[in-house]
């Protein structure tokens, strides 16, 4: 009898599984943007299109360049990867999985000085992005985007 149930949980467990397959697993960009002001300002970049206009009201600047850029499929939330520009780096940690998002944890470097060590949330549903240092007459902005 015992051996009965199991293999009848077990073939159940099977059908499940089948039924509902695991959540694809999404892409995250990461860019390093530096935002500022010129006179003829030229079309954000792909990445950015949706959220351009939000950007300017929010920093008050006309031009946003991606210097650096990394995508990453999350599978397992053990996942790390690097966006890296000339002279900044960040580096990106996932902690795991939330129903509304990802936990990362999130380190900027200036070449090999770290500026920047903190956790963030990134939502599903809208981008995450942290004002970093002035870079000349500019700033430079982390933005991180679930595709």
């Amino acid at each position: 009898m015992r051996l009965r149930w199991l293999l009848l949980t077990t073939f159940l467990a099977l059908v499940m599984s089948a039924a509902n397959p695991a959540p694809a697993a999404e892409t995250v960009w990461s860019g390093l943007v530096i935002a500022d002001n010129v006179p003829e300002p030229t079309a954000a970049p792909v990445e950015l299109k949706k959220f351009e206009q939000t950007l300017r009201e929010l920093f008050g600047y006309n031009h946003f360049n991606v210097i650096g850029e990394s995508s990453k499929r999350l599978k397992t939330g053990e996942e790390d990867w690097l966006a890296s520009s000339k002279y900044f780096s960040l580096r990106v940690d996932s902690r795991g999985e939330t129903p509304a998002g990802y936990v990362l944890d999130l380190k900027l470097f200036k070449e090999k000085e770290l500026l920047l060590e903190t956790e963030a949330k990134l939502s599903k549903s809208s981008p995450l992005v942290i004002k970093g240092p002035q870079v000349g007459g500019g700033q430079l902005l982390l933005v991180l985007i679930v595709k």
